[in-house]
């Protein structure tokens, strides 16, 4: 089928079935797909993976030891990187995580601290939420980094044991209380020695993520880099 047709059909069905990106609201073009060319070229990035001082490894520090933490995006309230992860999260639109996963897999092995990765790793879901949800949104951006840094992604060595409460609107104090005993290694978890990338779709107060590192790293030279969409920022 002649390329020219296929625009023309694609615009047809758009007058009907509109495409539109995930960040503005905007119609896409035929060349694009997910977040269109105008919001890629504007979201805030952080660059944080190019940098072992950043304010996403600071967010760590005394915490937990990590090799490299970073971001892809800044985000505040009401902006458009926040109705990119609504949408990724509340309104089944796994494509943001894989789209965004594909682009920054390829920026993060611009990082040194993330050339050694061995193993990708998402932030689990209870089943009762991933049930009603459909799908790990923090898997999906995993699966978008594994595809681009040619790196495994393991969702099943790591695990949620309790249904919590989200973490919305709760202090960095309850958010910690609320996840700190809360996953589980399988047994026969093959981690030894691996340099892992622990994924999610944003960090705020960090204490997801430090949860699980800590539950990875009983296992003897497990290594701890840590990766997300988003991060906040009020300065920009």
């Amino acid at each position: 089928m002649p390329a020219q047709f296929i625009s023309i059909l694609d615009d047809f069905l758009s007058l009907i079935y509109p495409r539109l990106c995930y960040a503005c609201g905007n119609s896409l073009y035929f060349n694009e797909s997910v977040i269109c060319n105008r919001c890629l070229a504007t979201l805030p990035l952080t660059n944080s993976h190019l940098s072992k001082d950043n304010p996403v490894a600071r967010a760590f520090w005394g915490r937990i030891p990590i090799e490299g933490a970073a971001a892809r995006y800044y985000f505040r309230k009401g902006g458009p990187v926040q109705r990119l992860l609504h949408n990724l999260k509340y309104n089944h639109a796994p494509e943001i995580g894989i789209f965004i996963g594909q682009i920054y897999g390829k920026e993060l092995l611009e990082g040194e601290a993330f050339r050694s990765v061995d193993l990708i790793i998402p932030i689990p879901l209870h089943l009762e939420k991933l049930k009603k949800r459909g799908y790990n949104q923090s898997a999906m951006f995993g699966q978008g980094l594994s595809q681009s840094m040619k790196i495994p992604i393991d969702e099943d060595s790591l695990y949620r044991t309790y249904y919590t409460d989200t973490q919305t609107r709760k202090s960095r104090e309850e958010r910690w209380e609320n996840v700190k005993f809360v996953f589980t290694l399988k047994e026969n978890a093959d981690l030894e020695g691996k340099h892992i990338l622990l994924v999610d779709d944003v960090i705020t107060t960090g204490s997801t993520i430090e949860a699980c590192a800590n539950k990875l790293m009983e296992k003897k030279g497990v290594r701890i880099s840590v990766a997300a969409i988003a991060f906040p920022s009020s300065t920009f």
